[in-house]
């Protein structure tokens, strides 16, 4: 059985070379599309040779590759961080049409590890106070990290809230406000993802890390959940689908 053909938007940046060389082990044909050097120049010719894509290119590309995606009527992986509350709602509007899975991290421990942060959450309840440190390497641009968010939204989940609504500022000054969830961003080096989720009680804590040793565990996941949504119907998909966990 032939293996579906993988397109990668931002085939030239770091993520993009990574999972090309995941899926060249995995024997997956693999065709990228980049400002320069890549395969194609142009979004829509890439959609209509693959049978799914992910992408992982900046933010102001998304609508192009959404844009493909659907003229063409394949899949999409969207692993691209930094998005704005403007890019959710195109995702939102794509999923409408074809398979969309949108997702802040792409690897499998971090997944299992937001579901994890999410029932622990439920059972401890706001009276452990939650805090969210993560550390990448130096050129990363965005803070906290599209996983730390994650992690901090199934937090918020798991206690029946929203992140805005429980978001401790950065620079807070004064006692903690009850219920409160923290964030701390380090940048350094070459670190490809550490993360580190505390639930602080009276006399104990609980504490959940995840450390990503190379981009190959982004890879490997993005990979694995693309090939995943080939055939799904249309709709908005997440890792934990591609994992099974509710």
């Amino acid at each position: 059985m032939e293996r579906p053909r993988l397109g990668i938007f931002g085939a030239n940046g770091r993520m993009g070379r990574a999972i090309a060389a995941v899926a060249r082990e995995a024997t997956a044909p693999t065709r990228g599309c980049d400002r320069t050097g890549a395969d194609f120049a142009d979004p829509e010719a890439l959609a209509r040779t693959s049978d799914v894509l992910v992408d992982f290119s900046v933010p102001n590309a998304l609508p192009a590759s959404l844009r493909a995606a659907r003229c063409a009527g394949v899949p999409i992986l969207v692993g691209t961080t930094g998005l704005a509350p403007e890019h959710y709602r195109m995702i939102d509007d794509a999923a409408r049409d074809i398979p969309v899975l949108q997702a802040a991290n792409t690897s499998l421990g971090v997944t299992l590890l937001a579901h994890l942060a999410r029932e622990a959450a439920a059972r401890l309840g706001p009276d452990w106070d939650a805090e969210i440190m993560e550390m990448h390497h130096r050129r990363k641009v965005d803070a906290p990290s599209g996983t730390a968010l994650l992690l901090g939204e199934a937090v918020a989940a798991g206690r029946g809230t929203t992140l805005a609504e429980a978001r401790s500022p950065v620079d807070r000054a004064g006692p903690r406000a009850p219920g409160a969830i923290g964030f701390a961003a380090l940048r350094g080096g070459s670190v490809a993802g550490d993360h580190r989720l505390i639930f602080a009680g009276e006399g104990e804590r609980l504490e959940f890390s995840h450390v990503a040793e190379s981009r190959e565990v982004f890879a490997r996941g993005a990979l694995r959940g693309a090939l995943w949504l080939v055939g799904k119907p249309a709709g908005r998909y997440r890792m934990a689908d591609v994992l099974g966990l509710v």
